[in-house]
């Protein structure tokens, strides 16, 4: 029998619109809760920074910075039925790597498309969500008590409001809480220190010294613009050892960019000592070390936890077993095709919820959960990187196949994404992005 439920999702980003369309496809009703005023999640770029906050998440929601680019071609970002073409009136960001801006209009061009504003509250913050107390005539089904507040028009007139939804959805929680690294007097230095989810422009930093933390590709974008500005950028690495020559041969080219070891220790007097033996005297540090995951409205009583970016246990990075299907995460996953990947993973919450795909036992599940885990260990993948997928297509077009029929990503696009992938890798890190127009190639690369 398919049946109906009500589902609230929390979150009007990529993944939670992907979950707000498949589940009203399969028959449900859909509410979805945002905390800001617009959808697009992270991609809603927010000029305020950090609420007096920069190390931590007090201020804006989204931590996109001015000067965002994608890192795949609009090609390959895109819901599978839904292409990412240039704006028809040739305005906008026709680039093959467009700019956040660009993203953000094709994110509501989709909501247009499939009527999503339809069941989206925008400013309304999801304050709890716990099991809600059990009906009189309960036959062990889980639902769930979602407490938010909703912002009003007048400053102050929040009110908060408790429902009781058949089954949640988060879609939340990932690029939210900043991860910091812990270093020697890090909480003694005196100048200034940010996590990169507070960078936005280049202009405060004119004339400075800058040191960098981390280098994937936040820290490479925001080095290489603060460049253009600073007196001097030092970017410390873990390891010289992974570093690409194209990336060695862009900081050749510019002469106040230096790479260093990780650091070692931090000074009062804003001296900065590297683990290779250098030393400077820095205005500033920008921590570009990535996030955790970060869910502190949800109360499970323990039967799910964050441990050192481990969410778990979770069912194919979806669902928890012990409380499925009731409650389920769509947009765990890291280095998978996005939106393609949350779109599958979507598609198989509102199947299951509709009882027209079964889950396995929560035995079963937890086995299965546990031995992705000891797989991925002994494979050598940290703990931190339990939801990284590394772009590996077998494994994405396996889940689709089996979960809820999602169809395998085509073979030009895998094509594509193999040259996508090793033009990140190798190609030239300052413009790999501006080799062509999307309107140049389209056709041949078989749209």
């Amino acid at each position: 029998m398919v049946s109906s439920k009500k589902v609230c999702v929390i979150g009007a980003g990529v993944s939670g619109l992907a979950s707000a369309r498949e589940l009203l496809r399969e028959g449900h009703d859909v509410t979805v809760m945002e905390q800001s005023s617009g959808v697009g999640g992270q991609w809603l770029y927010d000029p305020r920074t950090d609420g007096g906050d920069p190390l931590g998440a007090a201020g804006a929601h989204s931590s996109m910075y001015a000067s965002v680019r994608l890192i795949s071609p609009r090609e390959l970002t895109c819901f599978s039925d839904f292409p990412f073409f240039p704006s028809n009136d040739g305005t906008g960001d026709a680039r093959r790597y467009p700019g956040h801006a660009e993203f953000l209009r094709y994110i509501r061009d989709f909501c247009d498309a499939f009527g999503l504003m339809d069941v989206v509250r925008l400013n309304t913050k999801v304050l709890h969500v716990g099991l809600a107390p059990p009906l009189a005539a309960d036959d062990g089904v889980k639902r769930w008590t979602v407490r938010w507040s909703r912002r009003g028009d007048c400053e102050g007139d929040a009110v908060t409001t408790e429902e009781v939804f058949d089954a949640v959805v988060v879609a939340v929680g990932q690029y939210t809480q900043p991860r910091l690294p812990t270093i020697s007097g890090m909480d003694k230095w005196s100048r200034r220190q940010l996590h990169s989810h507070s960078y936005r422009v280049p202009d405060s930093f004119d004339g400075e010294v800058v040191v960098i933390v981390g280098f994937h590709e936040s820290g490479k974008d925001i080095a290489q613009e603060l460049s253009g500005v600073a007196r001097e950028v030092h970017v410390s690495v873990k390891s010289m050892e992974g570093l690409t020559p194209a990336v060695s041969k862009a900081v050749a080219r510019h002469h106040n960019l230096h790479l260093h070891l990780q650091i070692e220790c931090l000074c009062e007097d804003g001296q900065v000592t590297f683990a290779d033996g250098s030393r400077v005297v820095a205005d500033s540090i920008i921590y570009c070390t990535g996030y955790d995951f970060w869910f502190p409205f949800l109360d499970t009583g323990g039967l799910l936890t964050v441990d050192d970016n481990r969410v778990g246990p979770l069912f194919e990075h979806t669902f928890p077993p012990a409380l499925a299907p009731s409650l389920s995460f769509v947009g765990v996953p890291r280095l998978v095709l996005v939106p393609r990947f949350y779109e599958a993973q979507a598609r198989w919450v509102a199947q299951v919820l509709s009882g027209r795909r079964p889950l396995p036992s929560s035995e079963e599940m937890m086995r299965s959960a546990e031995e992705y885990h000891r797989a991925r260990e002994a494979a050598g993948v940290p703990r931190r990187l339990s939801h990284t997928v590394f772009f590996d297509m077998d494994y994405c077009d396996e889940f689709g196949a089996k979960h809820c029929g999602f169809p395998p990503l085509e073979g030009w696009k895998r094509d594509f994404l193999s040259s996508a992938v090793a033009r990140v890798r190798d190609g030239d890190v300052e413009s790999y992005r501006d080799s062509d127009l999307v309107l140049e190639g389209l056709r041949s690369e078989g749209w």
